[in-house]
Order: structure tokens, then sequence, then C-alpha cells
């Protein structure tokens, strides 16, 4: 019965983050994005920082440790990340951005091994890594003519969003914590808040209280609730009992239900090289996980075929 209820988490988790793509469409019509971003991140971490103070003996940030891993997390995969996304997904489609954002651990492998010197990437998971942003090549279909324009400059920023998810994913592992990974979410996410509220500032960005449009409210709510607080509940959930590897595979779910759900709701166009250039993606991912996926996918096999 777990592994039913861990199955349906997968797909719900899946659902969340997709769907938090077009929620991100939908706001960019009613705030600047940054603001936006922070917004997002507000209200997310009102709800994760109430629910650890309640609820854990330690969810306070005590040791160096602890405010490297806040600066890590939230400086750059939150901080960094989320205003680059909400800024570039002004030039794409839903599907483009999530698409390109599914280029995550696959960056977090190459930092890995140029940083801590993580021996899994070798020659082959080294193609695997050129080949995945040959695909997002693809999907942004550069224009010589207008590098500094429409989709190209828009992957281009969700690009440099994802290394920084990288970079902080890999720093969280160079340094020691004495509280839980949803506490550090939480804590991180207050402190990638205030960032943006200052960035928004910094940029010349109309500050502005939320928008009381019925999509404006709904989209924010979606995804400071749903998208952020509840859904990295359920990612840590299931990281600790599915492990990193089958809980990676969520981001190749997620483009997919991304470019759906944007195709259904916003009538988004998905063209064949955003196809192909997700497809090239996933083939870098297997050249890059390939010893993970000969490891993990019998056992996989083995508990489906066992009825979960």
């Amino acid at each position: 019965m777990s592994r039913y209820r861990d199955v349906i988490l997968f797909f719900l988790l899946a659902g969340l983050w997709g769907g938090s793509f077009v929620a991100i469409e939908v706001g960019l019509e009613y705030y600047p994005p940054v603001l936006y971003a922070a917004y997002r991140f507000d209200l997310a971490a009102l709800l994760l920082v109430t629910y650890v103070l309640l609820t854990e003996s330690g969810p306070l940030p005590r040791t160096r440790g602890d405010l490297a891993a806040i600066g890590f997390s939230g400086g750059l995969s939150v901080a960094v990340n989320n205003s680059l996304l909400f800024v570039g997904q002004q030039y794409t489609t839903s599907g483009i951005a999530a698409i390109t954002y599914s280029l995550v651990p696959i960056a977090t492998a190459a930092v890995a091994a140029v940083w801590i010197g993580e021996s899994s990437l070798d020659a082959r998971g080294a193609l695997g890594v050129v080949l995945a942003f040959v695909g997002v090549a693809l999907v942004a279909q550069p224009d010589p003519e207008n590098l500094a324009g429409g989709v190209t400059i828009g992957v281009g920023l969700i690009l440099v969003g994802v290394i920084a998810v990288a970079v902080g994913s890999v720093g969280l592992r160079v340094v020691e914590t004495s509280f839980s990974s949803i506490a550090l979410t939480g804590w991180a996410m207050l402190f990638g808040g205030l960032l943006m509220h200052g960035a928004s500032l910094g940029v010349g960005e109309t500050q502005q209280l939320p928008a009381t449009e019925l999509p404006a409210l709904v989209s924010l709510a979606f995804l400071g609730v749903l998208a952020s607080a509840v859904a990295y509940t359920i990612y840590f959930t299931l990281l600790d009992r599915l492990g990193p590897f089958e809980i990676n595979l969520v981001s190749y779910v997620v483009p997919v239900v991304a470019t759906v759900t944007g195709v259904l709701l916003l009538n988004e166009p998905v063209t064949a090289f955003t196809v192909a250039g997700f497809v090239v993606i996933v083939a870098g991912f297997v050249l890059v996980k390939r010893h993970a996926i000969a490891e993990e996918v019998p056992k996989l096999l083995e508990r489906v075929g066992g009825g979960f």
C-alpha cells in the first residue's frame, strides 16, 4: 500500500511542479517578474517556517553550516534561480521553460564533478552533458540574426538559473547542517524571498501589493502553497523513501505536464524542435546517469512486478 502512495505522490509532485510553469505564465500578466517570484516565496516561507516552528524541536539555524546552507539554497536555488526563471518565462512558453529546467540533474552532475571531484562523470557522462546542452539549443532555436531576443534570451536566462541551482545543490553537500531538510527549505525560502524583494527594487520594478484579480490570486496561491510549500514537503518525503535516482525522474515528467497543460489552458504552441530538444536532453541524462540506471532500474522493475 505504501508503494501505491509513493506512486501517487510522485505524480502529484510532477503535476504541481509542471503546473507551476503555467501558473507563472498566468501571473506574469499581473506582476513584474521578480516581485512575483518574491511573493511566491513569501507565501511558501510563511507556511513552512510556521510549520517547522510548531512541529520541530530544533528548527532555528544555530551553526555556521546552517547559515551557509541557507545562503547556498536561498541565495542561489531560490533567489537567483527564480528571478531568472520568472524573467525568462516572459519570452518562452511553459513547456519550453520546463524542458530547459529539466537540465538540473545533468548540470548538477557536471558541477559536482568539477567542484568536489565526483568520479561518476566519465567521458561518456561528459558527452551526455554536451548532448543535453545541444538539446537546450534545439529548444531555444537560436536566430543568428537576433540572439538577444525572443525565445533565445528566455532560455538563456533560465539556463543560468539552472546552473545556479546546480551550484547551490552541490554547495549543500560541502556543509553540515543541524536541522531538517524541511527547516532548511523554509529558511532558504524566507531568505531568498527577501533577496528577491531587494532585487525587484534594485532593477526598478513597480512595487505593488498582490493583485486582486481572480487569475492572479489563484496563480499566486498555487505557486506559494501547492507548488512550493506542499510540493517540497512531498519531495523530501519521497527522497527519504525512494532515494535520489527515482526522485530525479520527476524532472522528466514535469515538462510533459507543463507542455500539455500549457497547450490545454493557454493554447501554447509545441514545435518539432521543442519535442526533439527534450528527447535529446533525456538522452543526455541517460548517458550521465547510465551507471545508476543500470543499478536502479532492475530494482524498480522488481518492485513494480511485485505489486509495490
